[in-house]
Protein backbone atom coordinates (compact mmCIF):
# COMPACT_ATOMS: atom_id res chain seq x y z
CA UNK A 1 0.00 0.00 0.00
CA UNK A 2 1.27 3.35 -0.69
CA UNK A 3 1.70 5.97 2.03
CA UNK A 4 -1.17 8.16 0.34
CA UNK A 5 -3.77 5.47 0.51
CA UNK A 6 -1.92 4.46 4.26
CA UNK A 7 -2.61 7.71 5.33
CA UNK A 8 -5.82 7.70 3.97
CA UNK A 9 -6.75 4.75 6.32
CA UNK A 10 -4.95 6.16 9.34
CA UNK A 11 -7.39 9.13 9.05
CA UNK A 12 -10.66 6.91 8.45
CA UNK A 13 -9.27 4.54 11.66
CA UNK A 14 -8.93 7.69 13.83
CA UNK A 15 -12.22 9.18 13.13
CA UNK A 16 -14.40 6.23 13.44
CA UNK A 17 -11.73 5.81 16.84
CA UNK A 18 -12.94 9.46 17.89
CA UNK A 19 -16.46 8.71 17.23
CA UNK A 20 -15.81 5.59 19.58
CA UNK A 21 -14.66 7.59 22.07
CA UNK A 22 -17.05 10.18 21.88
CA UNK A 23 -20.06 7.93 22.68
CA UNK A 24 -18.28 6.18 25.54
CA UNK A 25 -17.18 9.85 27.22
CA UNK A 26 -21.20 10.08 27.03
CA UNK A 27 -22.21 7.19 28.52
CA UNK A 28 -19.76 7.95 31.29
CA UNK A 29 -20.28 11.52 31.59
CA UNK A 30 -23.72 10.70 31.76
CA UNK A 31 -23.43 9.15 34.90
CA UNK A 32 -20.14 10.68 36.54
CA UNK A 33 -18.57 14.08 36.64
CA UNK A 34 -16.67 15.05 33.58
CA UNK A 35 -13.94 16.84 35.21
CA UNK A 36 -13.27 13.16 36.31
CA UNK A 37 -13.43 11.28 33.11
CA UNK A 38 -11.60 13.81 31.46
CA UNK A 39 -8.67 14.05 34.41
CA UNK A 40 -8.10 9.70 33.93
CA UNK A 41 -8.53 10.37 30.00
CA UNK A 42 -5.72 13.21 30.46
CA UNK A 43 -3.98 10.25 32.41
CA UNK A 44 -3.32 8.21 30.05
CA UNK A 45 -3.12 11.28 26.76
CA UNK A 46 -0.27 12.35 29.21
CA UNK A 47 1.59 9.18 29.82
CA UNK A 48 1.31 8.45 26.07
CA UNK A 49 2.90 11.87 25.40
CA UNK A 50 5.95 10.88 27.34
CA UNK A 51 6.11 7.63 26.25
CA UNK A 52 6.53 9.14 22.67
CA UNK A 53 9.15 12.16 24.21
CA UNK A 54 11.26 9.45 25.58
CA UNK A 55 11.13 7.16 22.23
CA UNK A 56 12.23 10.58 19.95
CA UNK A 57 15.14 11.53 18.79
CA UNK A 58 17.16 13.00 22.01
CA UNK A 59 14.30 12.03 24.42
CA UNK A 60 12.53 14.16 27.00
CA UNK A 61 14.82 17.07 26.99
CA UNK A 62 14.29 17.48 23.20
CA UNK A 63 10.68 16.75 23.27
CA UNK A 64 10.04 19.50 26.29
CA UNK A 65 12.56 22.08 24.74
CA UNK A 66 10.29 24.67 23.76
CA UNK A 67 10.71 28.97 22.69
CA UNK A 68 7.02 29.46 23.64
CA UNK A 69 6.35 27.96 27.11
CA UNK A 70 3.47 30.03 28.12
CA UNK A 71 1.45 29.33 25.00
CA UNK A 72 2.36 25.67 25.10
CA UNK A 73 1.12 25.16 29.04
CA UNK A 74 -1.71 27.46 27.77
CA UNK A 75 -3.08 25.07 24.64
CA UNK A 76 -2.62 22.29 27.57
CA UNK A 77 -4.77 23.82 29.65
CA UNK A 78 -7.72 25.11 27.08
CA UNK A 79 -7.83 21.48 25.65
CA UNK A 80 -8.35 20.12 29.02
CA UNK A 81 -11.06 22.73 29.76
CA UNK A 82 -12.68 22.13 25.90
CA UNK A 83 -12.83 18.26 26.97
CA UNK A 84 -14.87 18.52 29.92
CA UNK A 85 -16.91 21.07 28.19
CA UNK A 86 -17.77 18.57 25.26
CA UNK A 87 -18.05 15.37 27.47
CA UNK A 88 -21.13 17.50 29.48
CA UNK A 89 -22.73 18.85 26.47
CA UNK A 90 -22.89 15.02 24.86
CA UNK A 91 -24.83 14.34 28.53
CA UNK A 92 -26.92 17.50 28.21
CA UNK A 93 -27.43 18.35 24.55
CA UNK A 94 -26.62 14.83 22.87
CA UNK A 95 -23.71 13.71 20.71
CA UNK A 96 -25.51 14.24 17.40
CA UNK A 97 -26.52 17.71 18.40
CA UNK A 98 -23.19 18.53 19.56
CA UNK A 99 -21.12 17.28 16.80
CA UNK A 100 -23.04 19.20 14.88
CA UNK A 101 -22.20 22.40 16.47
CA UNK A 102 -18.78 21.55 17.18
CA UNK A 103 -18.16 21.63 13.54
CA UNK A 104 -18.11 24.96 12.89
CA UNK A 105 -14.90 24.56 14.38
CA UNK A 106 -12.89 25.14 11.24
CA UNK A 107 -15.18 28.22 11.00
CA UNK A 108 -14.42 29.87 14.01
CA UNK A 109 -10.80 29.41 13.61
CA UNK A 110 -10.98 31.10 10.07
CA UNK A 111 -12.24 34.00 12.59
CA UNK A 112 -10.20 34.29 14.63
CA UNK A 113 -7.16 33.92 12.97
CA UNK A 114 -7.47 37.49 12.17
CA UNK A 115 -7.23 39.42 15.23
CA UNK A 116 -4.74 36.75 16.92
CA UNK A 117 -2.51 36.05 14.06
CA UNK A 118 -2.99 38.80 11.69
CA UNK A 119 -3.73 36.96 8.87
CA UNK A 120 -5.71 38.43 5.88
CA UNK A 121 -8.78 36.44 4.45
CA UNK A 122 -10.33 37.54 1.25
CA UNK A 123 -14.11 37.71 0.40
CA UNK A 124 -14.33 33.67 -0.62
CA UNK A 125 -14.00 32.70 2.99
CA UNK A 126 -15.72 35.64 4.50
CA UNK A 127 -18.69 34.35 2.55
CA UNK A 128 -17.86 31.04 3.43
CA UNK A 129 -17.88 31.91 7.14
CA UNK A 130 -21.08 33.68 7.09
CA UNK A 131 -22.92 30.78 5.85
CA UNK A 132 -21.17 28.78 8.33
CA UNK A 133 -22.51 30.68 10.91
CA UNK A 134 -25.74 30.48 9.54
CA UNK A 135 -25.33 27.04 9.57
CA UNK A 136 -24.98 26.89 13.17
CA UNK A 137 -28.10 29.61 14.06
CA UNK A 138 -29.94 27.11 11.98
CA UNK A 139 -28.99 24.23 14.23
CA UNK A 140 -29.23 25.83 17.29
CA UNK A 141 -33.05 27.40 16.45
CA UNK A 142 -35.33 27.94 19.52
CA UNK A 143 -37.98 25.32 19.14
CA UNK A 144 -41.76 25.76 19.92
CA UNK A 145 -40.72 26.09 23.91
CA UNK A 146 -38.34 28.53 23.39
CA UNK A 147 -34.02 28.23 23.18
CA UNK A 148 -32.54 25.90 25.15
CA UNK A 149 -29.45 27.42 26.79
CA UNK A 150 -27.81 24.42 27.28
CA UNK A 151 -26.44 24.43 23.62
CA UNK A 152 -24.35 26.80 24.31
CA UNK A 153 -22.01 24.08 25.78
CA UNK A 154 -21.31 22.94 22.09
CA UNK A 155 -20.52 26.52 20.96
CA UNK A 156 -18.01 26.86 23.88
CA UNK A 157 -16.61 24.11 23.27
CA UNK A 158 -16.28 24.95 19.03
CA UNK A 159 -14.95 27.94 20.30
CA UNK A 160 -12.64 27.13 22.88
CA UNK A 161 -10.75 24.44 20.30
CA UNK A 162 -10.67 27.23 17.91
CA UNK A 163 -8.88 29.20 20.16
CA UNK A 164 -6.42 26.09 20.98
CA UNK A 165 -5.91 25.71 17.67
CA UNK A 166 -4.72 29.33 17.02
CA UNK A 167 -2.22 28.91 19.86
CA UNK A 168 -1.49 25.74 17.85
CA UNK A 169 -0.72 27.97 14.77
CA UNK A 170 1.16 30.49 17.10
CA UNK A 171 3.48 27.87 18.00
CA UNK A 172 4.24 26.11 15.62
CA UNK A 173 6.56 28.61 14.39
CA UNK A 174 9.03 28.11 16.59
CA UNK A 175 8.14 24.59 18.16
CA UNK A 176 8.30 21.26 16.23
CA UNK A 177 4.60 18.89 16.00
CA UNK A 178 6.40 16.84 18.12
CA UNK A 179 7.14 19.57 20.95
CA UNK A 180 3.59 20.78 21.05
CA UNK A 181 1.72 16.98 20.70
CA UNK A 182 4.08 16.33 24.35
CA UNK A 183 2.91 19.72 25.93
CA UNK A 184 -0.76 18.99 24.77
CA UNK A 185 -0.54 15.79 27.20
CA UNK A 186 1.78 16.54 30.16
CA UNK A 187 0.62 20.36 30.50
CA UNK A 188 -3.43 19.60 30.01
CA UNK A 189 -2.66 16.46 32.24
CA UNK A 190 -1.20 18.08 35.16
CA UNK A 191 -3.90 21.34 34.89
CA UNK A 192 -6.68 19.04 35.09
CA UNK A 193 -4.99 17.13 38.12
CA UNK A 194 -5.71 20.40 39.91
CA UNK A 195 -9.32 20.05 40.13
CA UNK A 196 -10.44 16.52 38.61
CA UNK A 197 -9.13 15.03 42.47
CA UNK A 198 -12.31 16.74 43.85
CA UNK A 199 -14.92 15.00 42.01
CA UNK A 200 -12.78 11.75 42.08
CA UNK A 201 -15.69 8.91 42.36
CA UNK A 202 -15.93 5.17 42.73
CA UNK A 203 -16.50 3.92 39.30
CA UNK A 204 -18.59 0.67 39.12
CA UNK A 205 -16.34 -2.57 38.06
CA UNK A 206 -18.05 -2.68 34.47
CA UNK A 207 -17.01 1.50 33.83
CA UNK A 208 -13.71 0.39 34.96
CA UNK A 209 -13.72 -1.18 32.02
CA UNK A 210 -15.18 1.12 29.64
CA UNK A 211 -12.61 3.58 31.16
CA UNK A 212 -9.81 2.03 30.22
CA UNK A 213 -11.64 1.60 26.80
CA UNK A 214 -12.49 5.57 26.49
CA UNK A 215 -7.81 5.55 27.94
CA UNK A 216 -7.47 3.10 25.12
CA UNK A 217 -9.37 4.65 22.18
CA UNK A 218 -8.06 8.17 23.06
CA UNK A 219 -4.15 7.00 22.77
CA UNK A 220 -5.27 5.63 19.70
CA UNK A 221 -7.33 7.91 17.49
CA UNK A 222 -4.55 10.46 18.44
CA UNK A 223 -1.82 8.22 17.14
CA UNK A 224 -3.77 7.15 13.99
CA UNK A 225 -3.83 11.15 13.24
CA UNK A 226 -0.31 11.98 13.91
CA UNK A 227 0.34 9.06 11.22
CA UNK A 228 -1.52 10.57 9.02
CA UNK A 229 -0.83 13.96 9.08
CA UNK A 230 2.52 12.33 8.68
CA UNK A 231 1.82 10.77 5.45
CA UNK A 232 -0.80 13.79 3.91
CA UNK A 233 -1.26 17.20 3.85
CA UNK A 234 -3.34 18.98 6.31
CA UNK A 235 -6.03 19.70 3.42
CA UNK A 236 -6.63 16.28 2.86
CA UNK A 237 -7.09 15.13 6.21
CA UNK A 238 -9.38 17.71 7.54
CA UNK A 239 -12.15 17.78 5.56
CA UNK A 240 -12.38 13.69 6.04
CA UNK A 241 -12.24 14.82 9.88
CA UNK A 242 -16.41 15.64 8.84
CA UNK A 243 -17.53 12.20 8.48
CA UNK A 244 -17.12 11.69 12.35
CA UNK A 245 -20.55 14.49 12.72
CA UNK A 246 -22.22 11.41 10.34
CA UNK A 247 -21.05 8.38 12.59
CA UNK A 248 -22.15 10.51 15.69
CA UNK A 249 -25.86 11.23 13.99
CA UNK A 250 -26.07 7.26 13.51
CA UNK A 251 -24.51 6.45 16.85
CA UNK A 252 -26.81 9.01 18.55
CA UNK A 253 -29.85 7.97 17.04
CA UNK A 254 -29.31 4.12 17.27
CA UNK A 255 -27.37 3.33 20.43
CA UNK A 256 -28.53 6.44 22.57
CA UNK A 257 -31.85 7.19 21.20
CA UNK A 258 -31.22 10.72 20.01
CA UNK A 259 -33.41 12.72 17.55
CA UNK A 260 -32.20 14.51 14.47
CA UNK A 261 -34.33 17.64 13.42
CA UNK A 262 -34.96 18.80 10.07
CA UNK A 263 -33.11 21.68 11.31
CA UNK A 264 -29.83 19.81 12.83
CA UNK A 265 -29.47 17.84 9.57
CA UNK A 266 -29.96 20.75 7.30
CA UNK A 267 -27.55 23.19 9.37
CA UNK A 268 -25.00 20.31 9.98
CA UNK A 269 -24.76 20.07 5.98
CA UNK A 270 -24.53 24.06 5.87
CA UNK A 271 -21.59 24.10 8.18
CA UNK A 272 -19.61 21.13 7.08
CA UNK A 273 -20.02 22.40 3.87
CA UNK A 274 -18.84 26.27 4.31
CA UNK A 275 -15.96 24.05 6.44
CA UNK A 276 -14.45 22.01 3.73
CA UNK A 277 -14.78 25.34 1.78
CA UNK A 278 -12.96 27.22 4.17
CA UNK A 279 -10.02 24.58 5.06
CA UNK A 280 -9.72 24.00 0.67
CA UNK A 281 -9.52 27.95 0.45
CA UNK A 282 -6.75 28.47 3.43
CA UNK A 283 -4.51 25.13 1.55
CA UNK A 284 -4.91 27.19 -1.83
CA UNK A 285 -3.83 30.19 0.12
CA UNK A 286 -0.97 28.70 1.69
CA UNK A 287 0.63 27.35 -1.36
CA UNK A 288 0.15 30.58 -3.28
CA UNK A 289 1.91 32.15 -0.35
CA UNK A 290 4.80 29.58 -0.27
CA UNK A 291 5.12 29.93 -4.30
CA UNK A 292 5.57 33.91 -4.33
CA UNK A 293 8.10 33.11 -1.28
CA UNK A 294 9.73 30.88 -3.41
CA UNK A 295 9.89 33.14 -6.46
CA UNK A 296 10.93 36.72 -4.33
CA UNK A 297 13.97 33.93 -3.33
CA UNK A 298 15.16 32.94 -6.45
CA UNK A 299 15.10 37.02 -7.15
CA UNK A 300 17.35 37.31 -4.32
CA UNK A 301 19.76 34.90 -5.82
Amino acid sequence: MDSKRLGYLFTLLAIVIFSLQDAISKHLGSTYPPVFIAMLRFWAFGAFAIALGMRSPGGLKAAAATKRLPLQILRGVLLAAQIVVVITAFSTVGLAHSQAILASGPIFVALLSMPLLGERVGWRRWLAIGVGLGGVLIIVKPGSDGFDLSVLLPLVGALSFAVYVITTRLVSRDDAASTSFFYTGVAGAAAISLVGPFFWTNLALADWLWMALLCVTGISSHYFLIRAYDLLDASAVQPLTYFQVVLAAVIGSTVFGETLSLNMVVGSAIVMGAGIFTIWRESVVARRRAAENAGANEKGK
